[in-house]
């Protein structure tokens, strides 16, 4: 049986060993399971990490904001893993000892596992992020981009009266007025702009309202810029919720622009006046009257005199400043355009290039049109707009410059201030005919964006921030609506419709925007026998349901229409008519039913456009249109319905394809249909669908094609996508919103098999996109053999088979490779080693501009330059139009670039602006001393986590060092230097010419030496003499132990506005005296933990040696911006500086520096100048601790010095003599003045022995703390005046507060009283009316004088009161006076009145007061309702706890109730008889603690009742004698 019982018995003692003998034997034991475990948490941790990092990414992408705690969580993440990968090593090495293992190195790697595994496994608890980031609120792209402000005199006159308006009280509306084309918008965009760069508001809003305001697109925007999000749909509860979320902002200006009548703000939701006073409003208007109606300040803009718009004339039409016959000819002509800005520079654009000739046909045309002046809305703009539209035709054939004409016309069709996508201006061109004699839709394409640049070029449109759309002037577009008035062309716009207008069948385009589902009079049939274009758009409806309905019927006497564009329409039954002459159909969100039938009645029908809109089906119907050049469908099908937020869908700002898609399966072709549809020169499918490619090789005439497949779709064998003109194909999930077809663009994601397929479009690819794509060893030559010469982006992400980008080892030819590449990003590729294998092919990179390549585990260099052929040289240096580099995570990499001096010539960073490097861990030198010296435009350098990192600047290999060669390299535009975590990095600059540099951080470089190296000022010819650091205003340096100086060479003069000081062990001062002399903008300093760190300022000993004539500000201040300073732990420092220039100081904080003596210098200064008396006049905040050898903070200080000073505190000033001293003669009273400081709140003085008494008149304190501060400097009662006012005496006196005049002290919050052994009495004179109706805390430890504390009167007024401490105040006999013991003079009143009560008061603690013979009288039994503890300990003749108020005899027992006490304790209480005076029963429902100990005398008895309450009573009288007998 003993072999059978024996192992369970060992398991059973291991098991026990391991649990019970010592917790350090589990090292040993389970030295399996904690590995394990430390793998399996460190591998989650690594994984989430890289799930977090993706999350991040995407956020940034999207422009968010990233939550500090995920930040935090990242560092941490990042942390965690550098610091374990050692450990995961010695698990490996471990493991090579499995048969004889090292015991002790098992022991120490377990431990070290052991305590690591929890934190990893913290970090994976919190790292479940709902959200990594938040989206900012948006500024407004109005004040971002130029606003071609011109400052003239009547511009600067209005500008100037805006911005007093703005600033003056009572002003919430201003109007600018004036003639259209005048510069409203301009100057309003300059204010809004000038107004957001000075911060004069927390938000600034600008939207157009235009004659038909669409009030939800204006809540759109407006809430856009404040970070709301609707939770309602009407306009009246979007306007509500807008008006609460702007009423939370301080500041708001709010521009509308363009307003044509009285329009209520609060209908969109903005307040102003009593509902939000710090709203402004400016609007803009062409009416005065507006203003008027709506009680503005009116402000009139007016037109520029005539020597303005003569130089504005002049630089539009770019003509020389001399005195030709041209000029004066133009002169003439500017003159036509009567001082209006826009009518100025749209001729002046029209003309430019103009012959002589041209002027003077120019001029005569002006001067044979003056019917124009007469018109009523335009004025004298109509004249010049109509002169430029007339030279469209000018030096071209009449058809064309007719055409050009006709597109100016089809773009006053759009609403007012919207942008036009030009995709649909180019089909609706195409439908009306322009450009007849060219056939294909491409070329057609490319003459109409041809027009549009005219017309742009012409100053008759403009451009937009979007490259696809384009806008057109308010002012010109009312001039386009002039003319289609009476021409041949007659057109109607109208928006926001409520009731079908009158018309005519005159018209040839109508475009009606915005019309309401319930249009009053809309006829089901009209008769437009002439018109050509029809724009018909209905308004937005979240339910499709609601749509603007139309019946066929409505379209039948239309026969000569060409163009119908229809937005959010639904269609009846029976469809389309018949409508022979429609060239262009498109449909925007649109219900269409029978719309397969109705094709039959478009034969002519070249361009379809589906786009969100349900129709029945994709039919043969389709193959009917013989004409058909032009398909495009996206999101065809049924609805589906999704939640999207209301403020993210507006008119044309979102497309409806994002809400709406079609079926599951997408878009359905029958089987060949796509072949037969023969005529098709474009084919756009911008959603799912079963499109089989093979029928792509019948359409022999398509040259355009926009597509969206799964791998499944493309055939396996013998297959190639036709030659393209324009193309943009996603293969795999769209992780993006596909582009229009503009540009070529290739996007492959999650591909194994050949690219084949894609053989005829690589050859002029623009964009290409791979993404996990497998089984390429490179793109040139496995990808494509010519080079991807028109290739400007290429993109590619997890290609783990792919090693270079291009490889030339087998190439005997001269290839040219991605010469025309602009953009290069890569991204997660394990194999990558390069960017090129063998000799670089010609021109190869030539135009690259944006590098970034992220994760590449083997790639160790990037540029290997030293391996380009010597063809390369009579080309563009290579990488010289590089402007962005950014290298993330690149374990690997070696050098960035491999470069000799010799290939200076072929080699330049010239264009170089912004670099980033980020974790590259073996990387030892940034730029090559050659290339350094190329970079004059770098003007940011970011550089993280490189832990070999040595110079900035250095020699890679030893053949670099350039014989006799200069080393200065002049980087003329770096603005920003961050370098971080660094930690073999000893220089960063060195002979580098910095001076425009504004921002350097430098943090955990623990070998840096120094930052700046210059050994002269440098005399450049190109330059001029650079003083270098000029404009250097945010410096942060961090943990950099070895620095000793931060710049070596001569003094500089510094503009700089924030200092940052931390971690630097052996920097012995910041600046030299000469350089801290040009510290005149300096605002902040902040020095943490410099433990060698002596002065601030070092250098010249004799400031009569300082040669200042350089200096800017020769002002004898020393620091006058400077408002903060916090030192701390500098260990060495002895005094700051002199205190002369410091006006606009606001906060002081100084802490642990033992060894400083002053923090202003108090001699004489070395400016020559004598000591005067000094007001401190910003200063807030004065916080000194720990500073054992400091005696003097202030001297020379004005009694009145102080007027804004807020908070005092002094702590753990051993040494400290003196705080406030003054040489002032008047109002001195003894040796003291009164320091009056009106604003005080609090005051702190601790562990300050020698300090001497000083005396504040502080009406407002509300925390006073007194702690050990002057006991060994005793004072007489007569060393402190009597004065006239409230004041506080601090030090060790008899007196705290000096009440007189009826004074209150009714702020005080706080007050606590520690080892004053002096005091007998807080306040001097209880006869005085003193309320504390705000103290919340009283603090009294050791005042072993201290008699009483308040008055009866006082009592009262104690209704906040929460904690009563009171330790060691031996002769305190009453906390509150008797009555007989105040004053017969009081002015109290009738003590008795109130009775005495205690609301508030939480916690009470009594000890060691030997004197102390009673704590509170009370008149009601509700005395202390929220009373939780009281402890009364050690109080030798303390007989009654409480005591009555009033002497009166209790004839019916009376119950006092502690309902919130639970912690009672009575201890060491000799002389106590009563807890509560006779003929009382206390009870105590909440009670969880009970202590009475070592009370001889008590008479009061405790119990519990059923209930389980505690009760006490006290023993009548007779009981007491009567248990006396018997004992």
């Amino acid at each position: 049986m003993a072999e059978y019982v024996a192992p369970p018995a060992v398991e059973i003692v291991t098991n026990e060993a391991k649990e019970f003998v010592s917790p350090y034997l589990r090292y040993f034991f389970r030295y399996g399971e904690i590995v394990e475990d430390f793998k399996n948490q460190r591998m989650a941790l690594k994984l989430r990490k890289q799930r977090v990092d993706t999350h991040v990414d995407e956020a940034k992408r999207q422009i968010e904001i990233i939550y500090d705690d995920v930040k935090d969580w990242l560092r941490s993440a990042e942390q965690e893993l550098e610091e374990t990968k050692n450990l995961q090593d010695e698990i490996d090495r471990v493991k090579c000892f499995k048969w004889c293992p090292k015991w002790g190195w098992r022991y120490s790697l377990s431990k070290k596992l052991a305590k690591k595994t929890p934190i990893i496994s913290k970090l994976l608890k919190t790292s479940n992020f709902a959200q990594v980031g938040y989206r900012r609120s948006l500024q407004g792209i109005e004040f971002i981009t130029s606003t071609d402000f011109m400052d003239s005199k009547s511009s600067k006159s209005a500008f100037n009266q805006i911005m007093e308006a703005i600033n003056a009280k009572g002003v919430n509306m201003i109007g600018l007025h004036g003639m259209p084309g005048v510069g409203k918008t301009t100057l309003a965009k300059e204010v809004g702009k000038h107004a957001r760069e000075q911060k004069l508001f927390d938000k600034v809003v600008m939207f157009t309202m235009s004659q038909n305001p669409n009030i939800r697109t204006i809540q759109d925007k407006v809430a856009e810029m404040f970070g709301l999000n609707f939770h309602t749909n009407t306009e009246e509860g979007r306007a509500e919720q807008l008006f609460r979320s702007m009423q939370r902002v301080n500041k708001i200006l709010v521009i509308v622009d363009d307003l044509w009548e009285e329009f209520k703000m609060e209908s969109i939701g903005i307040p102003f006046g009593a509902e939000h006073e710090g709203c402004k409003i400016l609007l803009t208007t062409r009416r005065q009257q507006v203003c008027t109606k709506m009680n503005c300040k009116e402000i009139q803009l007016g037109i520029l005199s005539e020597d303005e718009a003569w130089v504005l004339f002049r630089d539009k039409a770019g003509l020389e400043d001399d005195c030709s016959t041209v000029n004066d000819v133009a002169k003439e002509v500017a003159a036509e355009c009567k001082g209006l800005p826009l009518a100025i520079v749209v001729v002046a654009k029209t003309l430019k290039g103009e012959s002589l000739n041209g002027w003077r046909d120019a001029n005569q045309r002006f001067k044979d049109s003056t019917h124009l002046y007469d018109e009523e809305v335009l004025g004298g703009v109509l004249e010049p707009l109509k002169l430029s539209y007339d030279y469209l035709k000018k030096g071209i054939n009449q058809m064309t410059g007719n055409h050009i004409q006709l597109c100016f016309l089809l773009c006053s069709l759009f609403p007012e201030d919207e942008e036009i996508d030009i995709e649909i201006l180019i089909m609706c061109g195409i439908g009306v005919g322009l450009f007849p004699n060219v056939y294909s839709i491409e070329d057609k394409r490319k003459k109409i964006v041809e027009a549009l640049k005219k017309l742009q070029k012409s100053g008759l449109l403009l451009e937009s921030d979007d490259a696809k759309r384009i806008r057109i002037h308010d002012v010109i577009r009312d001039f386009a609506h002039w003319l289609t008035s009476t021409e041949e062309n007659r057109f109607m716009v109208k928006d926001t419709l409520k009731e079908w207008p009158h018309m005519d069948e005159s018209y040839t385009a109508i475009a009606l925007w915005n019309c309401s589902s319930i249009i009053k009079n809309f006829p089901d049939k009209v008769e437009f026998s002439k018109l050509k274009t029809l724009f018909l758009e209905g308004e937005v409806k979240w339910n499709r349901d609601d749509f603007l309905v139309v019946f066929g019927t409505f379209f039948e006497e239309m026969k000569a229409l060409q163009v119908l564009l229809l937005n959010r329409v639904s269609f009846s039954l029976k469809g389309f008519p018949s409508l022979p002459n429609l060239k262009t159909l498109s449909c925007h969100d649109c219900m269409l039913k029978n719309f397969s039938l109705s094709l039959t009645n478009m034969r002519s029908l070249e361009i379809l456009a589906l786009i969100g809109t349900e129709i029945d089906e994709i039919s043969e119907e389709l193959a009917k249109l013989s004409a058909l050049k032009y398909l495009r469908l996206s999101g065809v099908g049924f609805r589906k319905e999704m939640n999207i937020p209301p403020n993210l869908v507006s008119r044309h700002i979102i497309p409806p394809y994002f809400y709406y898609s079609g079926t599951d399966e997408g878009i359905i072709f029958p089987p060949g249909l796509v072949s037969r549809l023969t005529s098709l020169q474009e084919l756009h499918v911008i959603t799912k669908n079963n499109l089989n490619l093979l029928e792509l090789k019948s359409l022999s005439r398509l040259t355009a094609l926009s597509l969206t497949l799964s791998a499944n779709q493309i055939p396996l064998e013998d297959f190639v996508l036709p030659k393209l003109q324009r193309y943009a194909i996603v293969v795999g999930e769209c992780y993006g919103i596909i582009r229009k077809a503009f540009i070529r663009t290739l996007d492959i994601q999650d591909f194994s098999s050949s690219l084949s397929a894609f053989n005829n479009l690589f050859c002029n690819v623009e964009e290409l996109n791979l993404r996990n794509v497998g089984g390429q060893k490179n793109i040139v030559p496995s990808i494509d053999e010519m080079g991807l010469n028109e290739l400007t982006s290429l993109q590619l992400e997890s290609c783990d088979d792919m090693e270079f980008l291009i490889d030339t080892k087998n190439d005997q030819e001269s290839t040219v490779a991605f010469s025309n590449l602009v953009e290069l990003n890569i991204e997660s590729m394990v194999s990558l080693k390069g960017l090129c294998y063998g000799l670089s092919p010609t021109r190869f990179l030539q135009n690259l501009k944006q590098v970034s390549i992220k994760d590449c585990e083997e790639l160790q260099v990037i540029f290997q330059i030293d391996k380009l052929s010597e063809r390369i040289k009579c080309h563009t240096p290579l990488l010289s139009n590089l402007t962005k580099l950014s290298l993330h995570s690149l374990p690997k990499l070696k050098r960035i670039w491999e470069v000799k001096p010799s290939h200076r010539a072929i080699a330049s960073l010239q264009s170089l602006n912004v670099v980033t490097i980020e974790s590259c861990d073996y990387l030892k030198t940034i730029f090559s001393p050659c290339l350094a010296l190329s970079m004059l435009h770098l003007q940011q350098l970011y550089i993280r986590h490189c832990d070999r990192l040595e110079q900035v600047i250095g020699f890679g290999q030893e053949d670099e060092i350039i014989e006799n060669d200069c080393l200065l390299y002049c980087w003329p535009k770096l603005k920003a230097l961050h370098i971080q975590d660094c930690e073999s990095l000893k220089y960063i600059s060195t002979n580098t010419l910095i001076q425009p540099l504004e921002y350097v951080y430098i943090g955990n470089c623990h070998q840096l030496i120094q930052i700046y190296n210059m050994e002269q000022n440098i005399v450049l010819p190109e330059l001029g003499s650079q003083e270098s650091l000029t404009n250097l205003t945010f410096l942060e340096l961090r943990s950099l132990p070895e620095l000793k100086y931060m710049w070596n060479g001569p003094n500089h003069y510094l503009n700089l506005h924030r200092v940052q000081i931390i971690d630097c062990d052996k920097l012995t001062y910041l600046f030299s005296e000469i350089t801290a002399r040009t510290l005149v903008h300096l605002q902040f300093l902040e020095i943490w933990n410099c433990e060698s760190l002596e002065r601030l300022f070092g250098g010249a000993e004799n400031m009569d040696e300082i040669d200042v004539s350089n200096i800017k500000d020769q002002s004898p201040l020393f620091l006058p911006k400077l408002k903060r300073v916090m030192i701390r732990r500098c260990e060495n420092l002895k005094y700051l500086c002199s205190s002369q220039g410091l006006p606009y100081l606001e906060s002081i904080d100084i802490g642990y520096c033992p060894r400083l003596i002053q923090i202003f210098n108090m001699e004489k200064n070395k400016d020559g100048f004598g000591l005067q008396n000094h007001c401190w006049t910003k200063l807030k905040t004065l916080r000194i601790v720990d500073c054992q050898r400091l005696k003097y903070v202030f001297a020379n200080t004005l009694s009145q010095g102080f007027p804004l000073l807020k908070s005092v505190y002094l702590k753990n000033c051993s040494q400290l003599l003196q705080v406030f001293s003054s040489t002032e003669e008047r109002d001195v009273i003894g040796d003291h003045i009164p320091l009056n400081v009106p604003f005080l709140k609090n005051l702190e003085v601790s562990n300050c022995p020698q300090i001497s008494c000083f005396i504040v008149q502080a009406q407002l304190i509300e925390e006073l703390v007194l702690r050990n501060v002057g006991n060994r400097r005793q004072l007489c009662n007569t060393d402190v005046p009597v004065l006239n006012k409230g004041c506080i005496i601090v030090g060790n006196h008899e007196e705290v507060f000096q009440v007189q005049g009826g004074y209150s002290f009714s702020s005080i919050k706080s007050l606590q009283l520690w080892n004053l052994f002096e005091v007998r009495v807080i306040w001097n004179d209880f006869a005085q009316v003193v309320t504390l109706e705000n103290l919340t805390t009283l603090n009294l430890f050791n005042c072993k004088k201290l008699r009483h504390i308040f008055s009866p009167m006082m009592a009262r007024s104690l209704s906040h009161l929460v904690d009563l401490f009171i330790v060691r105040c031996e002769e305190i006999e009453r906390l509150i006076l008797a009555k007989d013991q105040v004053a017969s003079s009081s002015s109290n009143g009738d003590t008795s009145l109130q009775p005495m009560s205690f609301p508030n008061l939480t916690r009470i603690i009594v000890t060691d007061c030997k004197n102390l013979n009673s704590l509170f009288p009370f008149g009601f039994v509700s005395v202390l309702p929220k009373l939780e503890t009281l402890k009364v300990i050690r109080n030798s003749k303390l007989e009654q706890v409480f005591e009555l108020e009033e002497k009166v005899e209790v004839v019916a027992e009376e119950e006092m109730k502690f309902d919130k006490l639970k912690w009672l304790s009575l201890e060491e209480l000799p002389g106590l008889i009563h807890f509560c005076p006779k003929g009382y029963h206390s009870v105590f429902p909440a009670m969880i603690e009970l202590k009475v100990r070592d009370c001889p005398k008590l008479t009061t008895d405790f119990f519990i009742d059923s209930q389980e309450f505690v009760h006490c009573k006290t023993k009548a009288l007779q009981l007491v004698e009567q248990d006396a007998v018997e004992e």
